[in-house]
């Protein structure tokens, strides 16, 4: 039985949800709420979704209600659709405070209903390539740059974009933080448009995290550092590169990479290189939401990542903000 979902945003974010969500086979599209009547009639004209006028209707007609707006709005639009015994899928961040954050996650366990944070960096096929060669690496570090783009630039970029990365890192590590130390530049807007962060977790593991939203280029790379091994997402490009030491072998072949170090230990370094399986990063997230809650299972990224990704920002921020 599919679940009737509506899509709270239609702008860019929340087109491709609508599509997306029509042409699901866990879900039925019932339609979508935007205030901006005059655009929202337009796309209702031009693609045939229903639009709702007022949100409380589109919100009594679902099962589950997804949420692509502005982030100011995020609280009290899911508020309502939890209080109302609705699923929520909330885009990243959960919302504008921790506080908002926690009385969300609070009222979905007092209601009964799952929540999932659109952490799409989670779904995709490099990062998922990459999960089973991780195991507990010590250093990390990540850049994510991006070409000057006038919209997002209302809210910092930590909130922009390197939360992304913080939420990779996060469910990664899994070990409580200890030190945030940070630095941000703000260049063409009224809040940094570059930072750097260097995070310190209590297993002594170090990230260091950069993130622009006025590079040249675009790039959206990690890299994991752990014993024995050097793990590389690129998640732009989406590939997966593992690079790994083993006991060298006593007679080594022609082009077997060996190094020796200062006592003598011979190592050989070998590549391998998992094969990304295609996908749709966005349709993945929402469909496994539809399967956690077929289920009773909870979501990849449930409500308290996506609250642990935005203490960890709103520190970061403090931080290079004192």
């Amino acid at each position: 039985m599919k679940l009737r979902i509506g899509v709270l945003g239609a702008g860019h974010l929340g087109k491709i949800h609508l599509r997306l969500a029509e042409s699901s086979s866990l879900y039925d599209l019932v339609g979508f709420y935007d205030p901006n009547q005059e655009n929202a009639a337009l796309l209702s004209q031009e693609m045939g979704y229903k639009h709702f006028a007022h949100l409380a209707e589109l919100i009594e007609a679902v099962d589950v209600v997804d949420i692509v707006t502005p982030t100011l709005a995020h609280f009290e639009v899911a508020k309502q659709a939890i209080t109302q015994g609705k699923h929520v899928f909330i885009e990243k961040p959960i919302t504008h405070t921790l506080e908002q954050a926690h009385e969300l996650i609070e009222l979905a366990q007092t209601y009964g209903v799952l929540g999932q944070v659109g952490h799409v960096e989670r779904f995709n096929p490099a990062f998922k390539a990459a999960l089973s060669a991780l195991d507990q690496p010590m250093f990390i570090e990540t850049h994510r740059l991006a070409e000057f783009n006038p919209r997002g630039t209302d809210v910092p970029v930590v909130l922009d974009l390197m939360i992304h990365d913080i939420d990779i890192i996060l469910s990664v590590v899994q070990s409580p933080l200890v030190e945030v130390r940070a630095s941000g530049v703000r260049v063409l807007s009224q809040s940094p448009d570059i930072a750097n962060a260097r995070l310190v977790f209590e297993n002594g593991c170090v990230a260091n995290l950069t993130a622009s939203r006025i590079s040249m280029k675009n790039m959206r790379k990690s890299r994991f550092f752990q014993k024995d091994a050097y793990v590389s997402v690129d998640f732009l490009e989406k590939k997966t590169e593992v690079v790994k030491m083993k006991d060298a072998p006593e007679q080594p072949g022609p082009f077997d990479m060996i190094l020796v170090n200062a006592e003598g230990v011979s190592k050989q370094i070998y590549f391998e290189h998992p094969t990304p399986e295609a996908n749709n990063a966005i349709q993945d997230e929402l469909e496994t939401f539809a399967q956690a809650i077929t289920l009773g299972q909870k979501p990849i990224v449930d409500l308290v990542d996506g609250a642990n990704a935005l203490d960890v920002a709103l520190q970061i921020i403090q931080a290079y903000e004192k």
